[in-house]
């Protein structure tokens, strides 16, 4: 919205003309989505606490949880409040991937407020139905990776990019609808699987969203693109705007998110954030690097996996508890380590997934 305000003026004083610059408006994002974290973030702890928003506690999980009873949940919405009105401000909102992008974060959130408002105020412990959870991000998923296909408007959009090769590429064909709806859908739900510590899952949404903002910047850009031998798609480089607000609102959530939490992020973040990213990596053509930056996601997720495969053929438990991170905690890991290694460890997994620009 702004660029058009700036734009206009321009007209009238050159100085507006440096907003056009889109490095200018990747930082004005990440600080605006901060800001707006930083304010809101507060009033909605107390918000939350005055009506009781706080989070049930398993009493078959790591006994340290139980005194986490209470802390208010939901605050994944002062996340996707903060990526949103920063967005808008700062992004061009004639860009068509902007509007997907949001469109899909905010089903997916919307997803995930109905579970988290079913499990808190209706006092319903199971929320939505696995089956009927499931149902709706299918629902969305497919939405996404439709939009994304009919609108395509060159071939690099639909293709699948092998990473460390330079210039190979899979035409996917109709098939891309299938792909992307699995990666939306595997994105979301594995970060969902993640956030089960204070700081766990958004550190590691803020690194990986932030390089992923490397990736739209430079795919959009001819120059870069030519130079490090990736396909180039028009318009992708507004997509490091969201990208950016993911970082700034992310840091600002984390903030209050740190071990001790104050506020826990909720379905309504975690589902929505997963879904972010994924669709973002769609749209950057990044898909598989995806699956290595966002590693800890992965591992989290199989973990899940492979323990219910055990036990459903075998009887028998892989890990003491899963998924992996409760494992630790049952091993006698205090949380704080698990926490710190698991950023750590995202840390690396992202800078190797950064090496794929230039390692091909």
């Amino acid at each position: 919205m702004l660029l058009f305000i700036t734009d206009f003026l321009s007209q009238y004083h050159s100085g507006f003309g440096v907003f056009q610059y889109l490095t200018l408006r990747i930082i004005l994002g990440v600080l605006t989505a901060l800001i707006i974290a930083f304010l809101v973030g507060p009033v909605m702890i107390r918000k939350l606490h005055f009506h009781q928003m706080g989070q049930p506690i398993r009493d078959d999980g790591p006994q340290t949880h139980l005194a986490k009873a209470g802390t208010p949940t939901m605050g994944g919405a002062l996340i996707l409040v903060a990526m949103a009105v920063s967005t808008l401000l700062w992004a061009d909102l004639s860009n068509r991937f902007v509007w997907i992008i949001l469109l899909t974060t905010a089903m997916f959130g919307a997803i995930g407020f109905v579970d988290d408002y079913r499990k808190l105020v209706k006092q319903n412990p199971e929320g939505l139905k696995a089956k009927e959870k499931y149902g709706y991000q299918t629902a969305a998923g497919f939405i996404a990776a439709l939009l994304l296909y009919y609108t395509a408007q060159s071939p690099a959009e639909t293709e699948l990019l092998i990473p460390f090769f330079k210039n190979v590429a899979i035409d996917m064909g109709p098939w891309f609808i299938v792909f992307v709806y699995l990666v939306i859908v595997g994105s979301s739900n594995a970060v969902n699987l993640t956030d089960g510590l204070d700081g766990l899952a958004i550190m590691p949404t803020v690194l990986v969203g932030g390089a992923l903002g490397m990736f739209a910047y430079v795919t959009g850009n001819t120059n870069f693109a030519e130079y490090l031998s990736i396909p180039y798609i028009e318009g992708v480089g507004e997509v490091a705007i969201f990208c950016g607000a993911i970082v700034g609102a992310g840091l600002g959530f984390l903030w209050f998110n740190a071990y001790p939490a104050q506020v826990f992020m909720g379905d309504v973040g975690a589902l929505a954030l997963g879904a972010a990213l994924g669709v973002v990596a769609v749209v950057v053509r990044q898909e598989l690097v995806l699956f290595i930056m966002g590693g800890v996601f992965v591992i989290e997720t199989l973990s899940v996996i492979i323990q219910v495969v055990s036990f459903k053929l075998t009887g028998k438990r892989v890990f003491r508890m899963a998924p992996l991170h409760h494992h630790f905690e049952l091993k006698g890991w205090p949380e704080p380590r698990i926490i710190v290694r698991f950023w750590i460890i995202t840390v690396i997994l992202v800078l190797f997934g950064l090496a794929t620009l230039k390692i091909r």
